[in-house]
């Protein structure tokens, strides 16, 4: 016998029972988005490894620890850890600039990051989120913010926490560093190998780590007065004040987090995250800002963009399951032929339909009839002879005789 091969680490199959909970999240993500104008990209799932290595930025640990990379033809190619650098290539690259902005760009696909398989988390991993380029003013940051509140609403997830932080312009950021930089150095010795290297390239991502040890040199008096400091600019400020002006005028709860800096180094000024207290436990289920040098970065024009993404894993883990759909109709006959013919009939009419194609007993169609569908609809001698269908309830039993051209409009009424 041969050897089985299982499904690699990280990755799972995602099965016809429980495919119906993918397409609630992929339909309401077309159903709202587009109500706002957003329209559906498409990427690649594996890009050139130098577009994460600029976009997402060299710092993070998606860059230097988690990328799946390979060499084809010389060349170096990265599976997608993340979407935003691909749609914003994409952006570039085919002239979308020059649309009348904004630009509302919304996607759904796999992600692949190395990093350690856990609930909610795998090395194959599913995102959908939405990218918004060409406003620069702070009704693009509250735009989108409702789109995703309004996004998890519309799937059923009601006790929604939105933080949000600004981490300033290129230029009053450099400050902030700085005084971090100045408050941790008595630390230093003390802080993580990964903070350590942090400390030197990016000194924001020292807010981010999860060590409990440098948790816990974060929350002292004298580092918190520098992280709680208002550092930002006079026009980052307005930004941020008008920003959260929008968010009370639509009603939408928040909390200021000065320690939300979010992983990767394109973001500036808005970041924010959504947790959701669904089923009894708290998840941050979207995350994102804003990311203005992002396109000039990769070679496109200087251009205001801000967007968000959510874990597809994460969300089905917090929603109820969804009971599969039945076939609207299971035909039940010892005569496949036409079984074959009346089956075509009645897709061809929209009907959802099966019959057996193993020309098992008529009792044991039955039983595979209850299971899987809303009505069987029997096709014996006499209904044959007779140009008629007999119709099963099989929720109920009641079962009627009618022509065949009845059949559709009878379906649903016995």
């Amino acid at each position: 016998m041969a050897k089985i091969i299982n499904v690699i680490k990280g990755t799972k199959d995602i099965l016809p029972q429980d495919i119906e909970q993918w397409h609630r999240l992929e339909e309401k993500a077309l159903e709202v988005f587009s109500k706002y104008g957003y329209k559906e990209i498409r990427t690649p799932i594996f890009e050139a490894t130098e577009l994460f290595a600029r976009g997402v930025g060299d710092t993070t640990d998606i860059v230097n620890k988690e990328m799946y990379t390979f060499e084809k033809s010389d060349r170096s190619l990265t599976l997608r850890p993340e979407n935003t650098a691909g749609v914003v290539r994409s952006f570039i690259e085919n002239g979308m600039s020059r649309l009348s902005p904004p630009v509302k760009l919304w996607y759904k696909g796999p992600m692949f990051r190395y990093e350690r398989p856990q609930a909610g988390r795998q090395r194959q991993f599913h995102q959908v989120g939405v990218e918004m380029f060409g406003v620069k003013q702070p009704t693009a940051d509250a735009e989108v913010i409702l789109l995703a509140v309004n996004y998890l609403k519309s799937l059923g997830l009601n006790n929604l926490e939105v933080e949000i932080n600004s981490l300033g312009c290129p230029k009053c950021r450099e400050d902030y560093k700085k005084a971090i930089k100045k408050a941790l150095k008595p630390e230093f010795d003390n802080l993580c190998e990964d903070c350590q290297t942090r400390y030197e390239k990016n000194p924001l991502r020292l807010l981010d780590c999860k060590v409990e040890s440098c948790k816990a040199i974060f929350a002292k008096p004298e580092i918190q007065k520098v992280i709680q400091s208002d550092f930002i600019c006079e026009e980052c400020a307005e930004h941020y004040k008008e920003l959260k002006t929008y968010l009370d005028k639509l009603n939408i709860p928040y909390t200021e987090n000065k320690l939300l800096v979010r992983g990767l180094d394109y973001y500036n000024r808005t970041v924010f995250e959504i947790k959701s207290n669904n089923l009894g436990s708290q998840n941050a289920v979207c995350g994102g800002g804003r990311y203005d040098s992002l396109v000039k970065n990769l070679g496109g024009d200087d251009t205001p963009a801000v967007g968000w993404a959510m874990g597809m894993e994460r969300l089905n883990s917090l929603l109820e399951p969804v009971e599969p759909k039945k076939l609207q109709a299971y035909i039940v006959s010892n005569s496949p032929a036409d079984a074959f013919v009346l089956a075509e009939e009645m897709r061809n009419q929209g009907i959802s339909v099966e019959f057996d194609l193993t020309n098992k007993k008529f009792t044991k169609q039955l039983e595979k009839a209850s299971k899987v569908a809303d009505y069987a609809v029997i096709l014996g001698e006499d209904e044959i002879n007779n140009n008629e269908v007999s119709i099963k309830n099989l929720a109920t039993s009641n079962q009627i005789t009618v022509k065949r051209s009845e059949l559709k409009t009878t379906l649903s009424k016995i």
